[in-house]
């Protein structure tokens, strides 16, 4: 692994996300993910997962500059399902998953973390989905989950001014469990874990499986539009432009293109 460390202790597995500086998303990542799961969904013994950032973050958001390298509106398109199905899977997982986020969870990173059961945050973290700041789009699910979690009001509000919340702010709304101090979300995350693996491997995975029918068809095809206009946004001389600025760190000029 390049870019995750997983370990298990009892049967409670840990999954460190190891990409500094900002933990950015990249496919590789995306990959090993998979991969890191299909390990752990081998392993009866394990109950529950905690997911982390090493370093300062929990994850920045997804690896702009691995777009410049994105050469169609389709390719593009298959990135974002790709990830959208990994982070399915991830909501569909017969153990739950708690992210314990810290520092930031931006763009990809927050669409990570809503992908899991259970987020505990830290009182300072900051939460978003800065995309349209860039003239892009989330590609991961982000515009679908995250109204399910604060409405369809602050969802806007969110994606429209493209500025983060705090921990607490996301307690507050819905979108993560419990706030604390930064050197106490990972242990309370584990304090969490140790709980939840108390419980029997059935019922964990039954409740699971009824929690996840509260995703309707509009989900998945609100999912698969944005797969699509994930695309078509990237590829948009605006989306170009967005994505130069942020790699130069000037602010974009955008056309209407």
């Amino acid at each position: 692994m390049e870019f995750l460390k997983w370990s298990h202790q009892d049967n409670i597995a840990t999954i460190t996300i190891s990409r500094p500086p900002a933990n950015a998303l990249s496919t590789g990542l995306i990959r090993e993910l998979s991969i890191v799961l299909d390990e752990i969904e081998s392993n009866r013994n394990l109950k529950v997962i905690v997911i982390h950032g090493e370093g300062r973050f929990f994850s920045a958001g997804a690896d702009i500059k691995e777009f410049t390298t994105v050469a169609s509106s389709e390719d593009f398109s298959k990135l974002g399902k790709f990830g959208q199905d990994l982070f399915d899977r991830m909501e569909k997982f017969h153990i739950p998953i708690i992210a314990a986020i810290h520092g930031a969870a931006l763009g990809g990173g927050l669409e990570l973390a809503m992908a899991c059961h259970i987020r505990l945050v830290s009182e300072t973290a900051k939460l978003g989905l800065p995309e349209l700041q860039l003239g892009l789009i989330p590609g991961f699910a982000g515009t679908q989950r995250l109204p399910k979690y604060v409405g369809v009001s602050r969802a806007a509000e969110m994606l429209f001014t493209a500025e983060p919340i705090t921990g607490v702010e996301a307690v507050q709304y819905g979108l993560a469990n419990h706030a604390y101090p930064e050197n106490e979300v990972l242990n309370q995350a584990y304090i969490l874990a140790g709980k939840i693996a108390k419980k029997s491997h059935g019922s964990l995975r039954s409740a699971i499986i009824l929690l996840n029918y509260a995703k309707t068809e509009e989900f998945y095809a609100g999912s698969d539009k944005e797969a699509k206009l994930f695309g078509e946004v990237f590829m948009s001389n605006d989306g170009k432009e967005g994505i130069q600025a942020f790699i130069e760190k000037r602010e974009p000029h955008f056309k209407g293109e």
